[in-house]
């Protein structure tokens, strides 16, 4: 070994992550940054927190990752001033603006890494940065700092492709609640789809589809995008992803945080008497019902899933959360479970006490993994669907917000791998799922559907044997990695 090779062996090179500031995104964004870590340790990463209002859970667990892992940090950026009211039209809007208007002190932060000499007087060399998909702006600062520039794509590869095709579709086709049955074709999804399932955001128009089309022009610039997802669970998708210019994908998935809040969240005490409760009922028998980390439904809903619940008959956990007091807050929980408190028809908790447990939050993780789990009523978050394909858990689809319709119909229509309740649910629309809607789901899902629950238990061996030694994902990790040193 040349003196020249030790020397280089020793350098760490630092990897920069920027988030978009929700627990859902940066969970993911930092589990993907273990992952590099334990298979190459001569990385270290810095994330960039952008403080984003009233968001204690993500301080809670930026400090207790910085508590585990030495080598990884975060840094808080410093805050800007919030946008103005005139300046944006929707909650995604503020959001954009508030991440594009960091570029400054995200510059300042990387160019003090670039500056700074590491303990073994070797400088620490900034390999490349990794945006994820609503922090295109910084690209901008890595081309002023000629650091190499990598999309962190937390959706799935058929979101992707359509987040690369919206630029070109016309605007007419894609904005406005028309009722038409306005077909799209979209390079990710090998059915066309109709215009109604597309994120809320961009069906409102205004700055929420511009913002989503510039994020979409702006990924194209990228050296390449890391997709949290893998080959065998969405191999049309990926394979679209070859055409017209796109970067060079690599799908690394299932990054999940299998440990999961159950070790750092607040909440834990009362998640324990649902895993006790959980440990007393037969295995595959429940049906769990959780709708994300800002997923709430509306006190006439909460109603429906109870009737539909006991109408179904069958033993169930669910997570019901307050919504939530105001657009830029989260879902609470309720501060008294009792009957009184909550928007549930009267009875019903004495009447489903041998049957069912309402509780508040808990660790959704923790729970898929539980054998008497059979059946999973989801709101078809990315994180959620993968997790729940780890567990062998079939989903009934209950989109909410963000891209889950798309998700929800992949899963449905493209993939078998889910029992359709809802592909086109929409939050604050006068949406309501009856109960008779939600018994026929749920008896679909846990009784009915044998081919979903078949397809799902396949999906769960591969989703493992993917990141495991010759499985294509840890394959794509070494040659990201291979990538990653051509920088240097």
């Amino acid at each position: 070994m040349t003196a020249n090779h030790s020397h280089h062996h020793n350098e760490k090179l630092q990897l920069v992550f920027i988030s978009y500031p929700g627990i859902g995104n940066l969970v993911p964004t930092v589990e993907f940054a273990q992952h590099l870590l334990n298979h190459h340790p001569q990385f270290s990463v810095t994330i960039l927190l952008i403080n984003k209002h009233r968001r204690p859970i993500v301080d809670t667990y930026s400090q207790s990752i910085s508590a585990t892992s030495t080598n990884i940090r975060f840094i808080h950026l410093p805050t800007v001033h919030p946008p103005s009211h005139d300046q944006f039209q929707s909650s995604f809007g503020y959001v954009c603006l508030l991440i594009h208007n960091h570029k400054p002190q995200v510059k300042s932060a990387i160019a003090d890494l670039i500056g700074t000499e590491s303990p073994s007087d070797s400088p620490a060399r900034v390999a490349a940065v990794f945006v994820d998909m609503f922090c295109t702006s910084m690209i901008d600062v890595a081309n002023e700092l000629g650091v190499p520039c990598y999309l962190f794509f937390q959706s799935p590869a058929s979101f992707l492709g359509f987040m690369i095709d919206l630029p070109d579709l016309d605007p007419k086709l894609v904005t406005g609640f028309s009722d038409s049955d306005t077909e799209l074709s979209i390079r990710s999804f090998r059915n066309p789809m109709r215009q109604r399932m597309l994120p809320n955001a961009v069906l409102k128009g205004q700055d929420g589809y511009s913002w989503h089309v510039y994020h979409g022009k702006r990924y194209m610039e990228t050296k390449g995008i890391v997709v949290n997802t893998f080959r065998e669970l969405e191999s049309y998708a990926i394979n679209s992803l070859s055409l017209g210019g796109v970067p060079k994908v690599y799908p690394i998935g299932p990054i999940i945080d299998l440990n999961g809040p159950s070790q750092w969240h607040p909440d834990r005490a009362h998640y324990e008497t649902a895993v006790k409760w959980l440990d007393s009922q037969p295995n595959s028998s429940v049906v769990f019902l959780c709708f994300g980390s800002m997923g709430s439904l509306s006190g006439p809903q909460v109603r429906e899933i109870a009737l539909g619940l006991e109408r179904a008959g069958f033993r169930f956990l669910w997570s019901l959360r307050e919504p939530p007091k105001t657009q830029l807050d989260l879902p609470t929980d309720y501060v008294d479970l009792n009957e009184a408190a909550l928007p549930l028809p009267d009875g019903f908790l004495e009447r489903t006490a041998g049957m069912g447990l309402v509780c508040g939050w808990v660790p959704q993780v923790t729970i898929l993994a539980h054998q008497a789990i059979g059946g999973f009523v989801s709101h078809c978050g990315w994180n959620s669907i993968l997790e729940s394909l780890w567990y062998g858990v079939p989903i009934a689809t209950w989109p909410i917000y963000a891209e889950q319709q798309l998700n929800a119909l992949e899963m449905v229509k493209e993939l078998g791998l889910a029992v359709e309740l809802r592909l086109d649910y929409r939050e604050g629309r006068d949406d309501l799922i009856p109960a008779e809607e939600l018994e026929r789901g749920i008896k679909g899902l846990m009784k009915d559907d044998a081919r979903v629950r078949e397809k799902v238990k396949e999906m769960r061996e591969k989703s493992r044997m993917t990141l495991m030694e010759n499985g294509s994902s840890l394959q794509y990790l070494g040659a990201l990695v291979k990538d990653l040193m051509s920088n240097i």
